[in-house]
């Protein structure tokens, strides 16, 4: 068993102190700490607002099933074409820099897209808010890496605590803030927007912080990067694999887990909170799965026990969708807390602070490509053989190959090793 919080750097590869990078002040860590929290809340709402409201976008727009599949397949297609460009964004600039500009980017993003008008000005606009959610994705483990080295596990879990609440929050208010503004789908989506703004404020004091991009501890001397060829890598590459599918289960059940309900009898209002139901239980296992995970050498065995889940959960969706919805709600929010394992995997499959950067980009990245035709053919899916059986047993199959990976991914080594 590993202690609390298992350092991401080996005792061999600890640098020393640097006198001109002395320790930041506590309130200095609180900002950051403040700033964490904010961006992490406006990681998903731009997504599972829509969720809810999706029978009526569409029908606002005008769009077809297949359009609207394609719609459900923007959000990981964009995090994976725009996360790429995380490192390099945030090696110019700053990783706070770039979060900062990504808060803004949401918030734009998510002012324009009601109003501008059309199917192809809606996605536009949604790449817009998703260009920032997906650079904020790749550089929130290099911020924890960065100002907490010391405390990866409780942060991580932190983030993807408040990640989850906004889930949650967003999919359940959404419908109801609607109605009470007057029942216009545009309005009921535009009003994350705010929240996105807020978000900005803790990232400025930091937009003139330029060594979080290399992604090296807070107080320590900068070190080379490490000449690695991460795709030698085979952890990297299960990693990639976990994340992949872990994402195509999330954005699936984001975007068309309420349609489900819908189509099963369920109104509009309870469809959302059932999909809220499903994001609330990250909240508080999303600060749990990380703690205990940074315990263990290998987290393989988490990764089976939330996939089981999630195939309990997809079997009574299959077989009951209305009668036990709140159950297979549950269930399938547990399975979703495979993401912040991943995130956790993250940074201690890396000793380097150089290398967890590299590994951020590569696993969330090509994962997103792995999960960007998953929402896109359970629409079509759903639209040419009339019903809900074939996509969710899709659904289903699709997580042994997540859970063989996340055994592989969890194995107690490191990047640096295998390359």
């Amino acid at each position: 068993m590993r202690s609390d919080e298992t350092p991401t750097l080996s005792p061999a590869a600890t640098p020393t102190r640097a006198p001109s990078l002395p320790a930041p002040s506590p309130w200095l860590l609180r900002i950051v700490t403040l700033g964490l929290v904010l961006a992490a809340l406006n990681l998903r709402p731009a997504i599972t607002s829509l969720g809810p409201l999706l029978e009526e976008v569409r029908d606002g727009l005008h769009m077809s099933g297949s359009v609207a599949g394609v719609l459900t397949s923007v959000p990981p297609l964009c995090f994976a074409l725009f996360g790429f460009t995380a490192p390099r964004l945030a090696r110019r600039f700053g990783a706070g820099a770039v979060v900062c500009a990504g808060m803004v980017a949401i918030a734009a993003g998510l002012v324009l897209r009601p109003f501008v008008g059309g199917t192809a000005g809606f996605l536009a606009a949604s790449a817009l808010a998703l260009m920032g959610i997906a650079v904020s994705n790749i550089l929130m483990p290099v911020i924890v890496k960065r100002w907490f080295p010391d405390r990866v596990g409780t942060m991580t879990g932190l983030y993807s605590m408040a990640l989850a609440l906004g889930t949650a929050l967003a999919a359940a208010l959404t419908v109801p803030l609607t109605d009470a503004l007057g029942g216009n789908w545009r309005t009921g989506l535009v009003v994350w927007a705010a929240l996105a703004a807020v978000a900005v404020l803790p990232w400025l004091p930091l937009v003139r912080d330029r060594a979080p991009g290399s992604g090296q501890p807070r107080g320590q001397a900068p070190q080379p990067a490490p000449a690695l060829r991460i795709t030698r890598s085979r952890t990297s590459w299960a990693l990639a694999c976990f994340f992949g599918l872990q994402a195509t289960a999330a954005y699936i059940t984001m975007q068309w887990m309420p349609q489900i309900f819908r189509d099963a009898g369920v109104s509009a209002g309870t469809a959302g909170v059932l999909l809220a139901v499903t994001m609330a239980m990250g909240v508080p296992l999303a600060f749990v799965i990380p703690r205990v995970a940074a315990r263990l050498k290998n987290q393989g065995a988490i990764a089976l026990v939330l996939g089981g889940c999630g195939l309990v959960g997809y079997a009574g969706l299959y077989l009951a969708p209305a009668g036990g919805a709140w159950l297979w709600a549950l269930l399938l929010g547990i399975a979703n807390c495979a993401f912040p394992l991943a995130l956790t995997m993250i940074g201690m499959r890396a000793r380097t602070g150089a290398g967890v950067v590299r590994l951020s980009a590569f696993a969330q990245s090509t994962g997103y490509l792995i999960a960007a035709p998953g929402p896109l053919l359970v629409g079509v899916l759903y639209q040419h053989s009339g019903g809900w059986g074939l996509p969710i047993a899709l659904m289903a199959a699709l997580l042994v190959p997540q859970m063989v990976a996340g055994v592989l991914a969890g194995r107690d080594r490191t990047i640096e090793d295998e390359c």
